[in-house]
């Protein structure tokens, strides 16, 4: 049925009165042809093409289309469009080869002419004569002549009796591999075996070796016969590196040829073109012509008519041999009419209706070319995975456009699918210049303008080749792309907006994902950022960078000298930890780099004369990239450029780097260069246990990576009570072995918050006493609301160096409040140096910020002087409630910090720090949920199944406790696991990490030295951050309100991806649930054009049939490399097989791909079947090693 009956009045035959439409006039005005109509028996862009000339004609057109392809756009450009056959009745390809059915349409609809396109059945010479016995004009060559011509094999032979020159090859059609095999033990190798009837690089395979000769051969056939309906091959010797020129002719009925120039189609991959350029540059003047005669004379002999191709090689010595005439339109024709400015479709249609070249004016003499022209042939083509095809929905489609620039476009449109069933090509660009660099950079600007969403695409493959000094010089040749890796370092689109809009998407359906957000922020509006006034009430002007910090004292003169001034100093320098331990403490480290970034340059002067900003390391690291989806080392840059005046200091963990337990020591050493390099000034480094090997192993990297060391002991307990283990004599012991080692400021570190003032007089006097010359750095937790007065105590007694948090982010788990102990130093000669007003100023803005993180509040409500009894961690008693909160233990909190105490005194009274504060939590959480009593534990040691943690501990993983192992819970817990009585790392093997950076890069595409420490640090947790980055893109750019919480319906927002770069977003609805997929479209609005995602909603009860996906980091699973149908599988469960062995062959867009081993094994779990269609990376077996 017509497809669009309602316009049938415009576009009519000639019988009905419609002298009077707009349509009808304008052609009525145009027209130079007798005949009304034409049927174009192709698909893609080529249909599209042609209905334009028709237009331009006169002519009204006609689309077919399979049933595959009722939503593609050569139907609606089209004046009428029929589909092929009913549902069902043909192939998708099939369709297009109905030649008998279509020629049954066009008779039925009134058709005068019948094009083929290209491909298809347009080089079908029985099709040709059907069309001429039907009584219609087939817009080409006779078929008489398409067998002369058509057939490789009888051009060849054609050719020499014109004495035209040929590779050597087979005299005939080849069927029998037998025959193939004689032409090899004659001629040698290289071959290639081409299909006979048929061409773009189909049924082509060059074959370089005697052992893949006969699958080969059996892969060539099979491809003809699927593309072509004939699975005949020729063979001819390869000739290496040569040139492929190719003449475009035109031939009328009347025995005149004229030649339209050449055209270089060298750039090629699988034989198939993927670049061309018209004339062919830098090719010598003799040489052309001879090239161009010998097209004529071919042509000639024949007595060709309509538009054709001579193809032909050019060696290294500029000899020129015929390959074979395409009796068809070529692809790459549009750049020929380029550069001479002729319409090759228009002289087809006038040809093949009767017109003479003279009649059109193309004569030989009136035949010239004017500048340089280049297509790019674009597809949906994935070139990081082999140019294996892609399909899928195109969600955002812009194409490029202005002076010198040609589109011939298919199915390039916002919305259209992509299916396997066809060749994968999207648009031909075609650029026109005058020199040949003009038209290269031209068409570099046209890919750069692209935007296509939702496909891959090989634009990033061509923008890599178009600036290669070999294409740049010209000198390109048929296997270039083959011999030339270095093209496939590509950099690609970034794709930023469509990944954000998936985010935001899922936010939008699904709420956000982020782990431990309980609610949306209860703070909406714009946070204000505070204003400075200086001494005279004037604004400091914040965009100058601060000139004033000690980081200039560090820089300028050394760790050394660094460490002498802040001994010097008078007062009692602050720390202040709001970037790390405070958020950490109270909001579950969820605080992000965009929200730290907003207040560092306030910050930068704010706290100007500040010992140090502790920003970086400890748990921040994992999480920023387990939970915030963001770069550590990025956060670590930026925020240095924001800062350049104040120290960075970072907590590390001994031997453990930012672990949770040990590694081998050449990657602690690498992790401490990385974050030297990066920003870092002084490392905080510690061990849980005060393990003085573990401690040695970071002090020793920090020191070869030329930063501050600040050696560190942890506090654990009441120093005054005499009961506990851990007493004055034992910490001062500990300090004498960290200076013998070496250190430059020495670090108290209090995580529980436990040191009360008398204990810290003490302390640190007892310390001052005996090491009077270096630096005493303090860190407490206000967990029992002590610690300003400890913090005053310890200045009392000699400490230089005090933490301190912003007063909205102090107290209780946090640090104690900066401007409580600014207040109480005030007058005691101890002074820190900051100005309080600035202090207050800066706090407003984390007033609010808290606000905004109000999801991550673990409901502390005041100081807990409890702590003294349970000694849980400040930085760790919120994570426990929450992890408490995520076993069900919630309402048991109270049982829960007892456990912690009877936990604690299980393991034998260790030092409480992370990761060994985990240990203590973890076991008091597993008493709880098993309702274990103390004695239980000791009584059921040997059949419980403790936490991986404890077990590490008690094998000695995390060190050696002061004082040992509590045994026999020890042993009775290992049960025969091994004993460590040295510390880890000197049984770990040195990480591989140029291996490891081998491995990044092939796996995402590119791999920095950061990336190998975060690997090193935390593989999964790293390999899953880059996973997620790749489909949801940079977030560290999206406010955190958005990314916390969807926005209001038609709520504008801005996200600022790069500086001048802006995304103007609103949220425009979410659409109802698909009961058959389970996904919701989401529309959004993005700089005023609306864009639309679909997403999985979690929450619906769908029952979903997919195939399971292959691990690519299990070498044992195979996955299928591109989309498309199994058309055979070669081998059963069971099997054994070889690496390099066939798997498997699947066929996706008329090409078909063998799957083979990677490596020796049998098959395991084949989950696939001959006639199975399959997406790329499905799982089709597993190969188990043998």
């Amino acid at each position: 049925m017509a497809e669009n009956d309602k316009y049938a009045e415009l576009f009519d035959d000639g019988h009905s009165g419609t002298e009077h439409s707009v349509h009808q006039r304008i052609r009525a005005n145009s027209t130079i042809m007798e005949l009304k109509k034409i049927l174009v028996a192709n698909r893609g862009e080529i249909p599209i093409r042609i209905f334009r000339t028709a237009h331009e004609l006169s002519l009204q057109t006609v689309a077919v289309f399979s049933y595959e392809d009722r939503l593609s756009m050569h139907r609606q450009k089209a004046d009428e469009a029929y589909v092929i056959g009913k549902r069902g009745q043909y192939t998708p390809v099939g369709a297009y080869l109905a030649g008998d059915e279509i020629i049954k349409i066009a008779k039925q609809h009134g058709v005068n002419m019948i094009h083929p396109g290209y491909g298809f059945l347009s080089e079908n010479a029985g099709f040709a004569r059907a069309v001429e016995a039907a009584g219609l004009i087939f817009v080409g060559p006779t078929g008489d002549t398409i067998d002369a011509l058509g057939d490789k094999v009888s051009a060849r032979t054609l050719a020499m009796k014109c004495k035209v020159p040929v590779v050597p090859g087979t005299d005939g059609p080849v069927e029998k591999f037998e025959d193939v095999k004689s032409f090899t033990d004659e001629y040698g190798f290289p071959i290639i075996i081409k299909a006979a009837f048929g061409g773009g690089g189909r049924g082509m395979r060059v074959v370089r070796e005697q052992a893949s000769l006969k699958d080969s051969f059996e892969r060539a056939t099979s491809e003809a016969k699927s593309a072509f309906g004939n699975g005949t091959v020729f063979v001819e010797r390869f000739l290496d590196r040569p040139k492929h020129i190719e003449v475009q002719l035109l031939g009328d009925s009347h025995g005149n040829v004229v030649h339209l120039y050449e055209r270089d189609c060298s750039v090629q991959r699988r034989h198939q073109k993927v670049v061309e350029l018209a004339p062919a540059k830098d090719l010598p003047t003799e040489v052309r012509d001879k090239i161009l005669d010998d097209a004529v004379k071919l042509a000639n002999s024949v007595n060709y008519r309509n538009a054709g191709t001579a193809e032909f090689l050019v060696d290294q010595q500029n000899r020129h041999y015929f390959i074979e005439i395409n009796p068809r339109i070529q692809v790459e024709h549009t750049i020929t009419e380029e550069i001479t400015g002729i319409d090759i479709v228009a002289a087809q249609i006038q040809i093949a209706a009767g017109a003479s070249l003279q009649q059109l004016g193309l004569t030989q003499e009136h035949i010239s070319t004017r500048g340089f022209a280049i297509q790019c042939r674009i597809t949906t083509e994935d070139p990081a995975k082999g140019f294996s095809p892609d399909t899928g929905k195109i969600e955002v489609y812009r194409s490029a456009g202005g002076n010198g620039v040609r589109l011939d476009g298919g199915n390039g449109f916002a919305g259209a699918i992509i299916t396997p069933y066809y060749d994968s090509m999207l648009v031909k660009c075609t650029c026109l210049a005058s020199t040949y660099e003009i038209v290269r950079r031209k068409m570099l600007r046209a890919l750069v303008e692209f935007r296509i969403r939702g496909v891959k695409t090989n634009i990033p493959f061509l923008g890599s080749l178009l600036t290669h000094p070999t294409f740049i010089a010209g000198n390109c040749w048929t296997t270039f792309i083959d011999d030339t890796p270095e093209l496939f370092a590509l950099v690609g689109s970034q794709n930023r907006a469509q990944k954000l809009l998936g985010y935001l998407g899922d936010i939008a359906v699904n709420g956000s994902s982020i782990k431990g957000q309980i609610g949306e922020p209860k703070f909406k509006g714009e946070i204000v950022i505070p204003e400075l006034l200086d001494e005279h009430g004037k604004p400091i002007d914040t965009s100058i960078p601060c000139s004033k910090g000690w980081k200039y004292t560090l820089d300028n003169e050394g760790p050394e000298a660094f460490a002498k001034a802040v001994r010097a100093n008078k007062g009692c320098l602050l720390m202040d930890t709001t970037w790390r331990d405070a958020h950490q403490s109270l909001l579950a480290t969820r605080v992000r780099t965009v929200d730290l970034l907003n207040i560092a340059k306030e910050t930068s002067y704010t706290y100007s004369n500040a010992f140090s900003l502790e920003c970086w390391g400890g748990a921040t690291f994992d999480v920023a990239m387990r939970f915030l989806y963001e770069d550590p080392w990025d956060r670590l840059r930026k925020m240095r450029r924001a800062i350049p005046n104040i120290p960075f200091q970072m907590l590390l963990r001994g031997a453990n780097g930012v672990a949770y337990s040990s590694l081998p020591d050449n990657a602690i050493f690498h992790f401490c260069e990385q974050a030297k390099k990066y920003g870092v000034d002084i490392f905080r480094v510690f061990d849980a246990l005060n393990d003085i090997d573990q401690l040695e192993v970071g002090m020793k990297a920090v020191k070869k990576a030329g930063g501050v060391l600040e050696a560190t002991v942890c506090i654990s307990g009441d120093l005054l009570n005499p009961h506990k283990k851990y007493t004055l004599e034992y910490y001062m012991g500990l300090i004498e072995k960290i200076v013998n080692i070496g250190t430059h400021i020495i670090g108290i570190k209090d995580m529980a918050g436990v040191l009360k003032p008398n204990a810290a007089t003490l302390l640190v006097g007892s310390i001052r006493k005996k090491y009077p010359d270096i630096p005493i750095h303090v860190h407490t937790h206000d967990s029992a609301g002590t610690g300003v007065a400890t913090y005053v105590a310890c200045a009392q007694a000699g400490a230089d160096a005090v933490d301190t948090a912003t007063d909205s982010m102090s107290g209780m788990t946090s640090q104690p409040s900066v401007g409580a102990l600014l207040a109480s130093l005030e007058g005691t000669g101890l002074e820190p140096g900051l100005d309080v007003h600035h202090v207050r100023a800066l706090d407003h803005y984390w007033a609010q910020l808290r606000l905004l993180y109000s999801p991550f509040e673990a409901g502390l409500t005041g100081p807990d002087p409890e702590v003294y009894e349970h000694e849980i961690p400040g930085g760790q008693l919120t994570n426990l409630i929450f992890q408490a909160t995520q076993l069900g233990l919630g309402t048991q909190w109270a049982a829960t910090k007892k456990a912690y105490e009877q936990a604690n005194d299980l393991l034998g009274d260790i030092v409480k720090v992370t990761p060994t504060s985990k240990v203590v939590g973890d076991l008091a959480q597993f008493m709880v949920s098993n309702k274990l009593s103390y004695e239980d534990v000791l009584k059921k040691a040997k059949q419980l199944d403790f936490p991986g943690s404890v077990l590490e501990f008690f094998e000695g993983l995390m060190g050696q406790p002061y004082g040992g192992f509590p045994e026999p819970l020890r042993s009775d817990a290992l049960r025969g696991r091994r004993k460590l009585d040295q510390r880890p790392g000197l049984t770990l093997e040195p990480m591989d990490l140029a291996k490891i950076k081998k491995d990044i890069n092939e796996k995402f595409g590119s791999a920095s030295e950061c990336d190998v420490a975060s690997y090193a640090m935390y593989p999964k947790v790293f390999e899953d951050y880059r996973k997620f980055v790749a489909k949801y893109g940079d977030l560290s750019v999206l406010p955190t309100r958005y990314f916390l919480a969807k926005p209001e319906v038609n709520e504008e927002f801005h996200v600022e991806l790069e500086k001048g770069k802006v995304l103007i977003l609103k949220l425009l609805a979410v659409g109802p649930l698909s009961e058959q997929t389970g996904q919701r479209d989401v529309f959004y609005e993005m700089n005023g054009e609306v864009r639309q995602v679909t997403v999985d909603d979690n929450k619906a009860a769908v029952e979903n049939i997919s195939r399971p996906k292959a691990d690519s980091s299990d070498s044992s699973q195979l996955g299928a490399p591109m989309s498309g149908v199994v058309v055979e599988v070669r081998v059963h469960e069971g099997s054994e097989v070889k690496k390099g062995d066939p798997v498997a062959v699947l066929s996706a867009m008329k090409m078909e791909m063998v799957i083979s081993a990677p490596h020796s094994g049998h098959i395991g779990s084949l989950q696939v079947k001959e006639g199975d269609s399959v997406d790329s990376q499905d799982l089709v077996c597993k190969i188990v090693k043998s």
